[in-house]
């Protein structure tokens, strides 16, 4: 059986001669710059190694992996409070439905949908100015990832809340129905600079480390989120992450991962390692198509499926 490093230099070089590459998100301008023949790949261990191959090194815009970190930092602040206003069910529809949200009366499905991220971005700006809930995200990132040069994009925040028409009727509708205890402007300033965090794959392969680690921080040895909080995220990152697509991935791929319109997904193989891949361009369901294939690529030469027997 090749090594790990070996499995991770093959399947680069089997997607730089893909044609099919998917569109990237031109709807949030700044996204639209980015070269579609970017791809990088990075495994952090458990045991604190990391592997890259491919543009592993190159930040890019994480976009809504940001919110498996202010939902583990969301829970450390109001625990299982949350989900009286947010759900955990799969959305079964685009991740920026207003439909939805007005059939439920505010309840957003899930935390990783837009409309829920948003809620989960009004629960941490309780108590501050946008800015220091800004910071506080921000500072977390930095931590379980052990690095402080993770910055936000400013532009890709600028272009986003310039853009973001759809999410601002989400955040009109939750005030509507008394969800969103901030006026919508403030609470959406949070939400579109959270997700302008820009990381590459090695620093977020190694801020996703702890959940695979039953909620330990690898470079600190501190607990970042209980053991059984971390299931949970992993449990909800298998179910939601994918938005309509979460049930391809975890039949494709088969362990628990979030996405982000910038081509990045974040994964996880419980007691084993963090993953971070990115490939700009998106399928119909708005996550990376070649960084979905690398990933089923990926598990299935290391048996890492959390279905595996």
């Amino acid at each position: 059986m090749p090594g790990l490093q070996d499995v991770l230099d093959e399947i680069v070089a089997e997607m730089a001669t893909r044609q099919g590459r998917g569109e990237v998100a031109t709807y949030i301008p700044q996204l639209g710059k980015i070269d579609p023949a970017k791809f990088g790949i990075a495994v952090a261990l458990n045991d604190g190694e990391v592997m890259t191959s491919g543009d592993a090194e190159e930040p890019f815009s994480i976009q809504s992996i940001s919110k498996v970190f202010t939902l583990a930092l969301a829970l450390g602040r109001v625990g299982d409070v949350l989900w009286q206003r947010v759900g955990r069910e799969p959305s079964g529809t685009p991740f920026n439905s207003i439909v939805q949200l007005e059939i439920e009366h505010g309840i957003p499905r899930n935390p990783f949908i837009n409309a829920g991220a948003i809620v989960v971005s009004d629960i941490l700006l309780a108590g501050h100015q946008p800015r220091e809930a800004i910071g506080e995200i921000l500072s977390f990132v930095r931590s379980v990832a052990d690095d402080d040069s993770i910055v936000i994009d400013r532009d890709v925040a600028a272009s986003e809340r310039a853009t973001g028409y759809r999410n601002v009727a989400l955040a009109s509708y939750l005030k509507g129905f008394g969800n969103l205890n901030h006026e919508p402007d403030l609470t959406l300033g949070v939400y579109f600079h959270h997700c302008a965090i820009a990381m590459s794959c090695r620093q977020l392969a190694s801020a996703g480390r702890f959940l695979a680690n039953s909620g330990r921080s690898e470079s600190s040895g501190h607990t970042v989120v209980s053991s059984e909080r971390a299931r949970r995220i992993n449990a909800l990152m298998l179910t939601c992450g994918h938005y309509d697509g979460s049930g391809e991935f975890a039949f494709r791929v088969g362990i628990p991962g979030k996405s982000g319109v910038g081509g990045g997904i974040m994964a996880v193989v419980p007691g084993v390692a963090s993953i971070a891949v990115w490939s700009p361009g998106l399928n119909k369901n708005g996550n990376s198509m070649l960084g979905s294939l690398a990933l089923e690529q990926l598990t299935r030469r290391m048996n890492w499926s959390i279905f595996s027997s």
